[in-house]
């Protein structure tokens, strides 16, 4: 990992290059969104953003020449660097990794806020993903239940998945920044990660008033907001690991786990993440 990063910064054109070609890998917005905020943490957002613009000019020439649809990519490329170059760079500004996610969450809940707004009819919307869907799982001699799929259920999912794509590509980069031998700054460990009383109580107003109010599209926002949550909960596993409460094996086991017990792990930890808010476990652990 040291040595990829430091490979990545040491010179400009390897930064074009993996740029580049970690946006045509699988997963490109994860992969080539980590290369993005790390260029940005270490050698500053004008460098990096000139070198986005190179590896962007490359790829669109090299798609003229294989007709590629350029706008598509122009698309790709725009969803995949935009997102985390804002990111990092709130992160340079703020030199906080915690408000930096706190004020992710608030993008994320107000962003679900407007799709409501604009959105009036929010079943016609995801009708033709729907019917993609279907037809991608007909050709694959897949079964997709259709019926869970609603437009609620669609919102919801979008939401968490845009969110949780960028805050890890944000977290991987800033991780790869911290092995570098020469990093420039410190933003905070992940393992200290919290999101703050005010969110925790937004939450919970947002359920009380959906349950009063009979308003579903005010109870997504306040299920969304619990479940980032897993997050700092995801945290607190790390934050017992380095104080030697867990071992290594342990920490291990909860991400082999994630994607066998997704729900069940992800509640479980978004409930812990979720009271630590409140009562701040870490710090009446530290005193005991």
């Amino acid at each position: 990992m040291q040595a990829l990063a430091v490979w990545l910064v040491a010179r400009p054109q390897n930064a074009v290059l993996g740029l580049a070609v970690t946006l045509l890998l699988p997963a490109p917005q994860l992969t080539s969104g980590v290369i993005m905020v790390l260029l940005v943490l270490s050698q500053g957002t004008r460098l990096a953003v000139i070198e986005a613009s190179i590896a962007a000019a490359a790829l669109i020439a090299v798609s003229l020449v294989f007709g590629v649809s350029s706008a598509s990519l122009m698309t790709l490329m725009a969803g995949t660097w935009l997102p985390v170059l804002l990111l990092a760079l709130l992160l340079v500004n703020t030199r906080s990794i915690k408000l930096t996610m706190q004020v992710s969450v608030i993008v994320a809940v107000v962003a679900m806020a407007g799709f409501y707004i604009v959105v009036t009819d929010p079943a016609a919307f995801w009708q033709p993903y729907l019917s993609l869907m279907a037809e991608l799982a007909r050709e694959n001699s897949l079964e997709l239940n259709t019926e869970l799929l609603n437009a609620e259920v669609m919102t919801v999912s979008a939401t968490l998945a845009f969110w949780m794509l960028y805050i890890t590509g944000l977290l991987l980069g800033y991780g790869l920044y911290k092995k570098l031998p020469a990093k420039t700054g410190e933003f905070g460990r992940f393992r200290n990660l919290s999101f703050g009383r005010v969110i925790a109580f937004t939450m919970a107003l947002a359920s009380l008033l959906a349950f009063v109010v009979n308003a579903a599209w005010l109870s997504n926002i306040a299920f969304v907001m619990f479940v980032v949550f897993w997050i700092q909960g995801l945290a607190i596993v790390h934050w017992m690991h380095a104080e030697g409460t867990l071992p290594l094996a342990a920490v291990v086991s909860v991400y082999i786990l994630l994607p066998l017990l997704q729900v069940l792990l992800i509640t479980a930890l978004a409930v812990l993440g979720y009271m630590d808010a409140w009562f701040d476990f870490r710090r009446r652990l530290k005193k005991a």
